[in-house]
């Protein structure tokens, strides 16, 4: 295989730097993205925010007792999407291999792009210079011979940054990290690795392969290899998605069953609303129950038929929580989900003739509900029974 070049490209701070873009008055203060009751977690946090140490899946009241003085904003997905799509149109200006591996992060395969745009690097300035003209936002950008230093790089310089490691360069560059930027390499790892010795990439590099195959085993020969920059997967265009879901964490834990089934026919909702967008059906029907301290258990059950109906998805998850302990024990989080996906594709002009005036007119109903909560959000339109909520 020739040498190839790998764009990683990550936006800086999305959800605050769209949230700051919509209100520039909010520039240069800590703006904190997420669940904003104190049981939820943050998403997103400026670079301001993160001189307070805020961080990314921090318990939301950890942040406010960080930072008091923060901006504190809900997720505006809706909004985050309508921004990530102008920034993936950009992307596939420069080549049909885009791996998104977020709503704000890809990989870009540009090898053959080249000969067009000119080299690696160019083609990087080039494609944040678009997305800085056509958002207002900026990205950091790592370009590389492989996916996992290009994605390294990319962090190095942030925000607004770009790094570009030459395949010649690529031990240098790799050499001195600490091992805990190395990919699959968590607390327990890393501990593991420290009473070997091993605290940088370069101590990785030449710690013998038989030692480490014999202590992590397949997990030791691929640190080793990428310990070296070796990393032969592609750029993926297509990535399929495997499950649709929502989860909720509230701000008081749920005693009761019937609060429990109101929350979840809200959640049922709201995956309907997203399968539906995505064109998409699913057989496989999975209740997430968080108890309050913290233990987390899960119950699907696959469905005879693929579905994308908000009470069919509601009636099965309501069995499911009958197999919980919700009622007994307080809930902390409900999460209601969909897997074993698939495609709508040539089933419309067959329901055109076979479909009976009941399920007809249930998917007209879902046509209205869908074009309401696309025009209004989610949330002004609910399930009758959770009017009184």
């Amino acid at each position: 295989m020739g040498v190839r070049h790998i764009i990683h490209l990550d936006m800086d701070a999305f959800y605050p730097a769209v949230e700051i873009l919509d209100n520039p008055e909010l520039k240069g203060r800590p703006v904190i993205v997420g669940g904003i009751s104190d049981r939820g977690v943050v998403s997103s946090a400026s670079y301001e925010a993160r001189t307070f140490e805020v961080h990314s899946a921090q318990p939301m009241i950890t942040a406010r007792r960080l930072c008091p003085h923060g901006i504190f904003l809900p997720v505006r997905m809706n909004r985050y999407r309508e921004v990530s799509e102008q920034v993936f149109e950009i992307f596939h200006l420069f080549t049909p291999l885009v791996e998104p591996l977020s709503i704000d992060e890809a990989f870009l395969d540009v090898t053959s792009s080249t000969r067009l745009f000119g080299r690696p690097e160019t083609i990087a300035r080039k494609i944040k210079a678009l997305i800085l003209d056509k958002t207002g936002l900026t990205a950091s950008a790592g370009v590389a011979p492989s996916k996992f230093v290009a994605k390294i790089a990319s962090d190095m310089d942030k925000p607004d940054g770009l790094t570009v490691v030459c395949p010649e360069n690529v031990l240098e560059f790799l050499d001195p990290l600490p091992i805990e930027k190395m990919w699959g390499v968590g607390k327990v790892t890393g501990e593991s690795l420290g009473r070997l010795g091993v605290r940088t990439f370069r101590d990785l590099r030449r710690m013998p392969l038989r030692v480490l195959e014999r202590r992590f085993g397949k997990q030791g020969f691929v640190m080793h290899q990428l310990s070296q920059g070796v990393d032969e997967r592609s750029v993926v265009p297509h990535r399929e998605i495997k499950s649709v879901g929502h989860e909720e964490t509230f701000a008081r834990d749920i005693t009761q069953v019937q609060e429990a089934r109101r929350e979840i026919l809200a959640l049922a909702d709201r995956v309907a609303h997203r399968m539906r967008r995505k064109g998409m059906r699913g057989k496989t029907v999975t209740l997430k129950v968080k108890y309050g301290d913290f233990v987390q258990v899960t119950r699907s059950e696959t469905l005879r038929h693929a579905t994308d109906d908000g009470a069919e998805i509601f009636s099965t998850v309501s069995r499911l929580l009958l197999t919980t302990e919700a009622g007994k024990r307080p809930v902390r989080l409900l999460g209601v989900s969909l897997s074993q996906l698939e495609p709508l594709h040539g089933e419309k002009q067959l329901q055109l003739f076979q479909e009976e005036a009941s399920p007809r007119k249930k998917r007209n109903l879902n046509a209205a509900l869908d074009s309401l909560l696309e025009k209004h959000g989610e949330g002004t339109v609910r399930p009758g029974s959770l009017l009184d909520q």
